[in-house]
Formats: C-alpha cells, structure tokens, sequence
C-alpha cells in the first residue's frame, strides 16, 4: 500500500506544471527616475530588448498630477510601435498608428447631428 501511495505521488509532482524560467533574460540598460515630492517628476526606462518609457509630470489643476510620455512596445515583425500619450484632468489619451481608430460616420448620421444641432440654436426642445 504504501508503495502505492508513493508511486502516486511521484506521478503527481512528475505532472505538476514547471515554472517558466527559461525565456531569455533582459537586462535594464537605463533606469533614470527624479521625484522632486511636489508633483513633478521625470522617469526613463530602456531594456535591451527595445522596451523603452519616458515620462514627465506636472502638478495639475484639480490635484491630480498631468503626465506625458511615450513609450515602445515590440511588434511581431521584429519593429517597435511609438506610442505618445497625455495623461491628465480630461483622462489618458494615447496616440499611435497602431491604435484603433473610430470607423467614420455614415452621411446621413452627420446630417441627423447637423439638424439637431441647427434646431439647438433655433430654440427647438423635445420633452
């Protein structure tokens, strides 16, 4: 029995799932970071890899801290995607080519925001 049991085991830790250690290793070729403590702040982070980030950031208006920067990420192909973005009081707004965009507004949507828009100025509520 207990040979049973032990066999048993030995199977169990044979089937355990291994950690993922062996990928490749990527070293920190720049790791700069400046607090002043008062809101602004400046950071920049490089990996061997390609993987970089540079962000800045001012005390704003509301009490939240207005961040902008840009940052790559690697692509399939082997190249990187840039993406620039503003952080702020009207929320996080990045920008890149390989953002999704908005498909267009079909004509006749635009003509139905045109007229609201035209009925608005004349006065015009619905109840």
């Amino acid at each position: 029995m207990k040979a049973v049991f032990v066999l048993c085991l030995a199977a169990l830790a044979s089937a355990a799932p291994k950690p993922q250690g062996d990928g490749p290793v990527v070293a920190i070729l720049r790791d700069e970071r400046v607090d002043q403590g008062d809101g602004n702040f400046n950071y920049a982070f490089e990996a061997d890899n390609g993987i970089s980030m540079q962000v800045s950031g001012t005390p704003g208006s509301e009490g939240q801290v207005n961040m902008e920067g840009v940052y790559l990420l690697p692509l399939a192909d082997g190249g990187f995607a840039e993406i620039r973005f503003i952080a702020n009081e009207n929320g996080f707004q990045p920008s890149g080519d390989i953002l999704p965009t908005p498909h267009p507004l079909p004509a006749h949507a635009i003509e139905q925001i045109r007229f609201a828009e035209e009925q608005r100025a004349l006065g015009v509520t619905f109840e």
